[in-house]
């Protein structure tokens, strides 16, 4: 595992609650998905309180140390200035969203993929994270892919940095574009996830409803995080929808507009994201 005296650079967090016991609690059944644009949102009930927060217990014992911890967390709050921590020897952590979208904190043994596989039909995998993400707890990548491999679970990968808004506003069309593809395939759940599932993951996630699902940006919002608390930057999704919609190049830049600019599209301008997102499939 990576020593150095600070962490590279890592998503928003969320408060990870305590297993309160070794035997996985079973989900309550869900209805049958939607048509899209439509999708069904749902809670998890495992056991412990409503917090929309399911604990892997086949993670458990963590290599990471306390150091390593606390000073990850530390550089969090000072960078995202919100309450949220990450736990990594809890293991990992995900909430399911809809019938077809998990988000959640970053797989850290290939046994983790098992699990996806086995309790959730997980098909598919948009890995957010950077090499130097996954080096700072020790995580073995190449030992996860390749059981992704055995299990037929088609791993992709948008690494964007962490703390970063603009990194995220960048890389936003590419990455939903990967998740809308895995939707759209209909083969299982899609798992998207950063290192916690509280930054990158959730405002790619909130990003595809917003463009896809005809919601507007702030009910996106508030329908993931009702069920995973979280602090996913808004402006980045808000400067991502403007940069798709954008057709003439002296349009006023992002940076003048007010706050609530782009929280909400036009018909015309959720399909020509919609075109422009598609076709970044064949890049």
């Amino acid at each position: 595992m990576a020593t150095s005296s600070f962490p590279p650079s890592f998503s928003s967090l969320s408060v990870i609650l305590p297993l309160q016991n070794h035997t996985p609690n079973k989900f309550l059944s869900f209805p049958s998905k939607l048509s899209k644009p439509h999708l069904q949102f749902h809670r998890i009930c495992c056991g412990m309180p409503e917090t929309g927060v399911r604990q892997n217990p086949t993670s458990g014992g963590a290599s990471t140390s306390r150091n390593s911890t606390e000073m990850y967390n530390m550089t969090m709050k000072k960078m995202m200035k919100n309450p949220y921590e990450y736990h990594h020897e809890l293991g990992m952590n995900y909430t399911v969203i809809a019938d077809n979208l998990i988000v959640g904190s970053q797989p850290q043994k290939p046994k983790d993929i098992d699990f996806l596989k086995e309790e959730e039909g997980v098909a598919y995998i948009l890995n957010l994270q950077q090499d130097k993400d996954v080096e700072y707890w020790g995580v073995d990548l190449r030992s996860i892919i390749e059981r992704c491999k055995e299990l037929g679970i088609h791993h992709m990968r948008k690494p964007a940095r962490d703390f970063d808004p603009d990194s995220m506003r960048n890389g936003l069309p590419k990455a939903v574009s990967l998740l809308e593809w895995a939707i759209s395939e209909g083969k299982g759940k899609v798992y998207v996830h950063c290192t916690a599932g509280l930054g990158r993951a959730p405002a790619v996630a909130i990003a595809y409803l917003f463009w896809f699902c005809g919601m507007n940006l702030n009910t996106a919002y508030e329908a993931l995080t009702s069920k995973r608390p979280c602090g996913p930057s808004k402006r980045a999704i808000r400067g991502a929808t403007y940069d798709l919609c954008k057709t003439d190049q002296w349009k006023e830049p992002f940076e003048s507009l007010p706050d609530n600019a782009f929280e909400g599209v036009a018909d015309w301008e959720r399909n020509l994201i919609q075109d422009r997102v598609r076709s970044l499939r064949k890049t």
